[in-house]
């Protein structure tokens, strides 16, 4: 048994999504969550911009402790998982936009997979598609995270961006949407209006924190508790970020963003 925290990382706000399944499912564990707010958005950046910021991240959080880290952004987890996992003994745990379950669900529909530029353009992503993106259509979306940084989760400007991005798809027969990017979690609901209610909204989220309880187990590193127990930091000065931070929490554990 291991009481150290979990760490976990994103550009801003979207691991939040992700550490509150976390939370659900691991409740004996505490986590330490950081947010490069000086740095995001990281979706169209240099990838060795990203792979720099993602270093620099995990490097803070293994000083501050942690038995674990969740590169809890897709982008990030293309860019820096795999050379991070050659480089560090501790478990990282990464993100993909969850394309092959979105494909194995039963009907014949397609697939719309909403990420950003950088995780759709990145090797990660292209094998993805080459075993699972027969019937796939990527789509840039960008704005979307920008909205979630900003709390708006709805109304005029978070819908008129999905509006704009959906609608040369309006024809198409779609089965499923991938949120492949952390962020979109918490537009669910939005997104969801431009779809009848038979197309299933899928993101990696639970499947990422099922890895990380793999993990822990496989390396004897799971908390007796107590826990739930969440610290956040920022590379912005001030109280404003985390106060933003622990907000998105507030409301994803509430259902407000579901």
């Amino acid at each position: 048994m291991d009481n150290r925290p979990v760490g976990f990382l994103d550009s801003g706000l979207g691991g939040i999504s992700v550490l509150g399944e976390a939370l659900r499912v691991l409740p004996q564990e505490n986590y330490l969550y950081f947010g490069d707010t000086r740095n995001i958005p990281y979706g169209d950046k240099p990838p060795e911009t990203v792979y720099q910021y993602t270093h620099a991240a995990v490097e803070r959080l293994i000083s501050l402790g942690c038995k674990a880290i969740v590169i809890a952004c897709n982008t990030a987890t293309s860019v820096a998982a795999a050379q991070l996992r050659q480089e560090l003994p501790l478990p990282i745990i990464g993100m993909e936009p969850a394309l092959k379950p979105a494909s194995l669900l039963p009907g014949d529909g397609r697939v719309l997979v909403m990420a950003t530029h950088n995780t759709l353009k990145l090797p990660k992503f292209q094998a993805l598609m080459s075993l699972y993106g027969q019937n796939a259509i990527p789509l840039p979306c960008s704005g979307l995270m920008e909205c979630v940084e900003d709390g708006e989760l709805s109304g005029p400007r978070v819908e008129g961006l999905i509006e704009g991005l959906l609608l040369p798809y309006r024809q198409e027969n779609i089965k499923a949407v991938v949120l492949g990017c952390t962020h979109y979690p918490f537009l669910r609901q939005t997104i969801s209006r431009f779809f009848s209610p038979d197309v299933a909204l899928v993101d990696g989220n639970l499947g990422t924190v099922r890895q990380l309880r793999r993990r822990l187990e496989q390396e004897d590193l799971l908390s007796a508790g107590p826990g739930g127990k969440v610290s956040f930091f920022s590379s912005l000065q001030g109280g404003e970020p985390i106060r933003k931070m622990r907000q998105m929490l507030d409301m994803w554990q509430a259902g407000e963003s579901k």
